[in-house]
């Protein structure tokens, strides 16, 4: 039998170069070219593959003699094609009928089928067509990609659950080579993926008892950033184990941080993630009363945006004794690990007490990114039926983009583009533009909002001018480690955001003309000389309304200002002032 058989590396007993076009009958001519005996085989079995392919069109197909339900989809199979070629299949269908029936078939509940794990329908499917013909089709772009456009979906969230899923079914229903082949698939991902992501392989991998697997995924996670209390939360006992016991023979390069950990204090920490585990924020209260230890210190909203009850979350955050921004240890904040939750209502509970939707994390994604890279087209475009829950992977990313658009003070300004989005160089690029014009169209403005965000004194602000920044960006420094390049920008980059945060709290009517202006006219006005004479008309005539909207807007400010009991000596540079200030730049 089939599942007798050696691993095959290609996972198919038809050849490609004799695919047949789908038909049930084959005509060939019996005097074309002469045929060798192993010819004849390929073309016989390339023949009967194509024909029992027939039999696997569509969720109903004909002549099936029972069912099995995946994802509330029931799928019509044939027990004798799937009896002989799973060992698993042959068992259960001796057993007799499934748990109920269909149209007078025997239905089965994949659910009940799987001692662990999860099979989703389009990984059955493809796992059920090369039972039926041998041949193992692409993945559907619908559910191995994300929807980030900027995304190579090479160790994307969606890409490595989806070879997960067809992982389980290969060993679940035993058919050992596509369990090599998946093995070595999820072994490529080892390395690309998230460490975060590294959790599902290392999972499967456990179940599967896929030694080779396991240990690669164990040596990864042991040498990455990844927590205790998460790899104690999401793993299985013996695998958390194993990765403590690897970490304690070979501690990571910050040791000393490390040696300096108090047993008591992480005990009282442990006590308070139990109490949340419990939803007893009065518990909390009362450990928090009893020792020095505070909810920062205990990084309790994080751990309870990722694994607590949404009414937790959002009592945590009535007490107002924790930070809705801090950083846990490997520089995420609270909304960023909502978002890897997909929680609609923990991210709008943390949006509604002031979380940032801009901060970055240390890789400089977003809490939208963050959601993007973990949503599948399938679930992000299905149509939600009426009277029905609605889909919470799209309402998450809808809900980060608006907080974006909102207040898009940091590197998602332009929500359009996904790529500026994605990139920290770009992103750095926009921010330092946005400064450099906001000293040109209100320098006063612009060196009061530097000044209130305390970065005059940092060289990210300094001396910041169109001209060279693009190649400060981009500059090498061979003494320079990625990893210090990284702090740096993202060290320049929270400096300007900060200074344009001040301009919009500040000065709003400034703020939105800068805004305007960056988002509609910097490619036309950059040269007013070039193109064509009506061109050059139309440029001039854009930039005097400028002119007239950057005075407007200054108006409205300094008579906010002086509303509020504040003064203003600072005066639009553009008043009066001529196209040569944009040529120079």
């Amino acid at each position: 039998m089939a599942y007798l058989s050696e691993p095959s590396s290609s996972l198919s007993f038809s050849s490609s170069s004799h695919l047949s076009n789908g038909s049930i009958t084959h005509n060939i001519p019996s005097f074309s070219v002469p045929e060798t005996g192993a010819s004849l085989e390929v073309i016989s079995l390339t023949k009967l593959s194509s024909s029992l392919e027939q039999l696997v069109h569509g969720n109903c197909p004909v002549f099936s003699d029972a069912y099995i339900v995946v994802e509330a989809v029931p799928v019509g199979v044939h027990r004798c094609i799937l009896a002989v070629r799973s060992k698993f299949f042959n068992e259960l269908f001796k057993k007799g009928n499934g748990s109920c029936e269909k149209e007078g078939k025997p239905s089965y509940n994949m659910s009940e089928l799987l001692p662990y794990g999860k099979i989703g329908l389009e990984a059955f499917q493809i796992f059920l067509s090369y039972l039926y013909t041998g041949k193992l089709k692409p993945s559907p772009m619908e559910v191995s990609t994300c929807v980030d456009n900027v995304c190579a979906h090479d160790a994307c969230r969606p890409a490595i659950n989806f070879a997960v899923e067809l992982l389980y079914a290969s060993s679940i229903f035993q058919i050992p080579e596509m369990v090599s082949l998946f093995q070595r698939r999820l072994l490529n991902f080892v390395e690309k993926a998230l460490v975060g992501d590294i959790i599902p392989i290392l999972v499967v991998a456990f179940h599967c008892q896929c030694s080779q697997l396991v240990s690669q995924c164990v040596d990864r996670v042991a040498r990455s950033d990844l927590d205790s209390i998460s790899i104690e939360k999401e793993l299985p006992y013996e695998v958390a184990e194993s990765i403590r016991l690897l970490r304690h023979k070979s501690p990571p390069e910050d040791e000393d941080n490390e040696a300096v950990i108090d047993p008591f204090r992480e005990k009282r920490i442990r006590r308070i993630h139990k109490a949340l585990d419990s939803d007893d924020v009065e518990l909390v209260k009362l450990l928090l009363t009893e020792s020095d230890i505070t909810l920062d210190d205990a990084t309790a909203l994080h751990y309870a945006a990722a694994y607590c009850d949404p009414k937790v979350v959002s009592e945590v955050l009535t007490l107002r004794r924790a930070d809705v921004n801090l950083r846990n240890s490997r520089g995420y904040t609270v909304l960023h690990i909502a978002a890897t939750r997909k929680e609609p209502s923990v991210i709008m509970s943390l949006l509604a007490k002031g979380a940032s939707a801009s901060e970055l994390t240390m890789d400089g994604r977003s809490a939208v990114n963050i959601c993007q890279r973990l949503t599948r087209p399938k679930d992000y475009h299905a149509n939600t039926e009426q009277g029905k829950e609605t889909n919470k992977d799209r309402i998450c990313i809808d809900v980060l983009e608006r907080e974006m658009r909102r207040n898009p003070m940091a590197g998602d300004v332009s929500v359009t583009s996904h790529t500026l989005a994605d990139d920290l160089h770009m992103r750095l690029l926009y921010l330092e533009n946005r400064v450099a014009f906001a000293r040109l169209l209100f320098p006063s403005e612009a060196k009061l909002a530097i000044d209130i965000a305390h970065a005059e004194t940092t060289s990210e602000v300094a001396g910041l001018a169109l001209k060279g920044s693009n190649g400060n960006l981009r500059q090498v420094d061979l003494n320079e480690t990625p990893i210090m390049q990284n702090k740096r920008l993202l060290a320049r980059m929270e400096a300007l955001m900060k200074t344009v945060e001040m301009g919009r709290r500040y000065f709003p009517h400034c703020s939105l003309v800068l805004d305007k202006f960056m988002e509609d006219d910097l490619p036309d006005l950059f040269y007013l000389e070039r193109g064509t004479l009506e061109e050059q008309k139309i440029k001039r005539s854009r930039f005097r309304e400028l002119k007239e909207d950057v005075q407007k807007a200054f108006n409205k400010d300094k008579a906010e200002f002086n509303r509020n009991g504040l003064s203003s000596s600072s005066s639009s540079s553009l008043k009066g002032g001529g196209p040569y200030k944009f040529r120079k730049l």
